[in-house]
């Protein structure tokens, strides 16, 4: 069974995920929390909210915009946020990051997952370190060099996820710390940094909602499925909502989510999540 730190992840109860961004540059400014008494309070809230695990993030890999920093930078931020955390909650802790240097670093403060927006195919080391501390690993949909699966009318999400789990495999992950993400928001035409997929025949908001709706097919990759879709792109530009108006459609789309076989839903919107999945609930 697939565990980070203690919360068991399976299809029977799935799991909400609450973020915490450190990064003064991430796109949904409600989630950024940088001093200790922001961070202590806020992640006192989603414990409370009814969060199972909280996912941090010290670098925005949004695509749209240009927010790379440094490793250094990085690290330090993810220093002081996980201490001020383990002082304040007891949820358990994934940290977003596609860089070896700082997963190893956030493992060694006490990360209990590394949620990996690039699969394991940005940075090489990235397998072996997650091999070697044998911990949960949430994979993300993420192809390097496109060529021709994605230039075509049509495409696989299923088969960029299995080629991070051949990586995965070959590098001694077990079975059972392997999550995939279809990555709802990471393929576009064009982005600022490398941390996305470049599709160029189909519009990339048209793919988000494809994958949404055909969750089903990851599902036959027998691993536990990972979305992330609160306050998205995708429904900003099919609704022409501003990100502060996507919070109702957001939730539809995590309910629709779990129907079609997602095991944790990572949202900014912890509290909301959490009753409209108990409501789902009483209708099963």
């Amino acid at each position: 069974m697939t565990k980070i730190g203690d919360v068991c992840i399976n299809r029977n109860s799935v799991k909400i995920m609450g973020i915490l961004n450190l990064s003064p540059e991430s796109f949904y400014k409600n989630s950024i929390k940088i001093n200790l008494n922001s961070i202590s309070s806020y992640v006192k809230k989603l414990e409370k909210d009814g969060a199972d695990i909280i996912d941090i993030g010290a670098m925005s890999t949004a695509t749209y915009l240009n927010t790379i920093t440094s490793s250094q930078v990085e690290i330090l931020r993810l220093k002081k946020a996980i201490k001020i955390i383990r002082n304040s909650c007891q949820l358990p802790l994934s940290v977003d990051t596609p860089r070896a240097r700082v997963a190893e670093e956030a493992i060694m403060m006490g990360a209990n997952a590394i949620n990996d927006v690039c699969g394991l195919k940005y940075d090489p080391e990235m397998a072996s370190i997650v091999s070697k501390y044998n911990i949960p690993v949430i994979m993300g949909a993420y192809e390097k060099n496109p060529s021709s699966i994605l230039t075509a009318k049509s495409f696989s999400t299923k088969k960029i996820l299995n080629d991070s789990i051949t990586i995965a495999q070959k590098a001694g992950i077990k079975k059972t710390n392997i999550i995939i993400d279809p990555s709802i928001g990471f393929f576009r035409k064009e982005g600022n940094n490398p941390f996305f997929t470049k599709i160029t025949k189909i519009p990339w908001y048209h793919r988000d909602i494809e994958i949404i709706s055909n969750l089903k097919e990851l599902t036959k990759l027998y691993f536990p499925i990972c979305i992330s879709l609160s306050n998205k792109s995708f429904l900003g530009q099919l609704m022409n909502l501003r990100i502060n108006e996507r919070r109702i459609p957001s939730l539809i789309m995590e309910v629709i989510a779990v129907m079609n076989g997602a095991t944790v839903i990572r949202t900014h919107n912890v509290k909301e999540t959490v009753l409209a999945l108990d409501t789902l609930q009483l209708l099963s």
